[in-house]
């Protein structure tokens, strides 16, 4: 006749029983001590690691952490003075990630912050390059009009006053007042700037006393009565010629002509 069945917890106490106190005795403390190292052990690795390295642990380590506090039976054990139970652990452990979650979304924020005040930087240094070469165009553009309407007005009255048309196409080359002042005294003594002025002894005509005047139909076919045409062939000749009003000068004053 077999035995009447007995439940596993019913062996077990009857094992237990029948097993010497001093033997069971000796035997908890091997347990306790043995999970109690094992807890510390993965729990302190973790923490060190989050403290060393700042970063959010795995959920792999932290599922390793809770799974060492339990015993086979699925009962809470005591793991020493220091670590305390799962009920300890576990919410400590979800304030370290929330922390590194917060300084993770506050660096996210910053290095936003950075890039957005970065471009709005650069936006307006491009706005401000732009406003300003606008305005250099705006002054180039005056200033060119400025100079078109006296040349305007100092070409049509070019017969009253030949040295004012001669000073503007001179600047439009380049040349200074020091210069200006050297042709004027060069067409002071070649014509006194008289357009029509025509050499009795040669062929020589007009302000600057081209030789023979035909030659100035290379400026404009109104060479014998546009002062303009005379002086524009003029500062051509001394340009190709002398390089400056100063050196044709210069030249009339050793040799009595240029």
């Amino acid at each position: 006749m077999s035995d009447p069945y007995v439940g596993r917890h019913r062996r077990a106490a009857a094992a237990a029983a029948r097993t010497p106190a001093r033997a069971g005795a000796a035997f908890r403390p091997i347990v306790s001590t043995a999970a109690s190292i094992a807890l510390a052990s993965v729990g302190l690795g973790a923490f060190v690691a989050l403290d060393a390295g700042r970063a959010a642990p795995s959920q792999s380590a932290r599922l390793a952490l809770l799974d060492a506090t339990f015993d086979p039976d699925g009962q809470t054990m005591a793991v020493g003075r220091h670590l305390g139970t799962v009920a300890d652990v576990a919410p400590a452990f979800d304030a370290v990630l929330a922390d590194q979650e917060i300084g993770a979304a506050n660096r996210a924020l910053t290095q936003r912050v950075t890039a957005v005040s970065v471009a709005n930087a650069q936006a307006a240094a491009a706005v401000a390059a732009e406003a300003a070469r606008l305005e250099q165009e705006r002054q180039a553009a005056a200033d060119r009009a400025a100079r078109d309407a006296q040349r305007a007005s100092v070409t049509a009255n070019a017969r009253q006053d030949p040295k004012a048309a001669a000073r503007v196409m001179a600047a439009d080359r380049g040349w200074g007042e020091s210069q200006f002042q050297c042709l004027v005294k060069l067409w002071t003594k070649e014509s006194n700037w008289r357009w029509n002025a025509d050499n009795p002894t040669s062929s020589a005509y007009g302000i600057p006393q081209a030789l023979p005047g035909s030659k100035m139909a290379s400026a404009g076919a109104d060479w014998r009565t546009n002062p303009v045409t005379q002086i524009s062939w003029g500062l051509g000749y001394i340009a190709a010629r002398y390089g400056t009003p100063c050196a044709a000068w210069n030249h009339s004053v050793q040799r009595n002509w240029y």
